[in-house]
């Protein structure tokens, strides 16, 4: 997943495919790529392996048809690269019928189909289709282990492991990370006063709220559990988080969910060397949890900073 999408469970679709043709003879480059743009792709080529590479690293690809003859980094070897650093994308190794690679070869090294020249448009379309129809499958299984199906915010289960890799990237990066949890209160009063379907609407209500307001490419929203919410914020402030949730609970206010509101707890991920990751993670985690009770207790529809007694009412 791109990290244009972390904000929320949202995909690409087909229309965002994108090919790398990889061939260093220019006839066939030249002739597939007038194939490939005639059916509608996106597209970029290479002359061999190590421009490849060089495109890989700058743009983001769906899929690479790579010839297996070529100088500088063969097909063979730039497969093994491809399926190494990039797994996600679908690589297609085409081959002459004189040469010593076949279909075993290639799909054992990792390719997801595999052609031999001379081939016609026809089945090249037929393979990339192929691809792309389960590269989209993955990807709506990859949807549907890691986000919530009513808010579109990603669940429980993937907030545990963002988590982990933030704070171990905020502390290997140098910057600021920070843990917003956010709870619906009195909501079950709402839901009892007005039903279920009122309450799933207040719930994705919320969920479009987080979305607008957390910086897209740069911050992870979460339905982290029944009426309770989480934003992960990386590289700001404390008080840039601090006016994130403020605008989320301002913005909140605004629909009118009859008595409820937000509390809110902020708090800043410190690494504490003396003692394991997932302890001091887990630790933090409970530290902000605190700082949402506290919240509640002091009145609701304010947001409490962890490590300072600072209370911010909505």
């Amino acid at each position: 997943m791109s990290e244009s999408d972390r904000y929320a469970c949202i995909q690409p679709d087909n229309e965002n495919v994108k090919i790398l043709i990889v061939d260093d003879d220019p006839v066939v480059l030249e002739v597939m790529k007038s194939i490939i743009a005639s059916y509608g792709f996106a597209l970029a080529t290479a002359n061999d392996g190590k421009q490849a590479l060089a495109k890989l690293e700058k743009e983001e690809f769906s899929i690479v048809i790579t010839d297996i003859n070529m100088p500088i980094m063969d097909g063979m070897e730039l497969l093994q690269y491809v399926k190494g650093h990039y797994p996600k994308i679908g690589v297609i190794v085409v081959t002459g019928l004189s040469e010593n690679y076949s279909y075993i070869d290639v799909i054992n090294a990792g390719a997801i189909d595999y052609m031999t020249k001379p081939f016609e448009s026809s089945e090249l379309l037929a393979k990339l289709r192929r691809v792309i129809r389960e590269q989209t499958l993955i990807r709506e299984l990859e949807k549907r282990s890691t986000c919530d199906a009513l808010t579109t915010l990603y669940n429980r289960r993937h907030f545990d492991t963002k988590i982990v890799d933030e704070a171990h990237r905020a502390v290997r990066q140098d910057y600021k990370i920070f843990l917003s949890l956010l709870d619906v209160d009195r909501f079950k009063g709402y839901n009892d006063t007005y039903g279920h379907q009122a309450g799933d609407n207040l719930l994705s209500a919320l969920g479009h709220i987080m979305r607008n307001y957390a910086r897209r490419g740069v911050d992870w929203t979460f339905r982290y559990g029944g009426d309770e919410f989480a934003i992960i914020i990386t590289q700001t402030t404390l008080e840039q988080a601090i006016k994130i949730n403020e605008r989320i609970l301002a913005t909140y206010k605004e629909y009118n969910f009859g008595d409820t509101s937000i509390s809110c707890g902020v708090g800043e991920f410190i690494r504490d060397q003396n003692i394991p990751w997932q302890e001091n993670i887990n630790q933090f985690i409970k530290k902000v949890d605190k700082a949402l009770y506290e919240a509640k207790n002091a009145g609701r529809g304010r947001i409490v900073w962890s490590d300072a007694k600072h209370s911010s009412p909505n």
